[in-house]
């Protein structure tokens, strides 16, 4: 009698973590869906910066050498590249942030499949 407890007793623990690893993706997409949504932002942000400082700096030289517009055009353009590349080093940094969750991820599961737990 007290082997069919604890049969019983594992087939309700299984069927609880079932429950739990169902539940636990849609709040992670969530999460997952507003992370996206911050990363497009904080691209659109660096790229306005930097076109932004460029104006303002290429607007300021023409002003103070009187050569309108030609280095507004230049520094705008200077700006635009270095916005391009702080975005490619944010995605960068984003894939790499990824792709560090995907192998923590791989190395849990495949401990969960051999039987190994913490407390072991």
């Amino acid at each position: 009698m007290a082997q069919s407890d604890e049969d019983r007793m594992q087939a309700l623990e299984a069927r609880i973590a079932a429950a739990k690893s169902r539940a636990n993706p849609e709040r992670s997409q969530a999460g997952e869906q507003h992370s996206q949504a911050q990363l497009a932002w904080r691209m659109v942000i660096e790229l306005v910066a930097g076109l932004g400082i460029g104006f303002g700096i290429g607007y300021g030289l023409d002003w103070a050498f009187g050569t309108t517009p030609w280095l507004m055009v230049v520094f705008v353009l200077l700006g635009f590249i270095a916005g391009v590349k702080t975005m490619i080093g944010s995605a960068k940094e984003v894939q790499q942030d990824a792709l560090e969750r995907e192998e923590i991820k791989t190395r849990e599961s495949a401990g969960q499949e051999t039987g190994t737990q913490d407390g072991d």
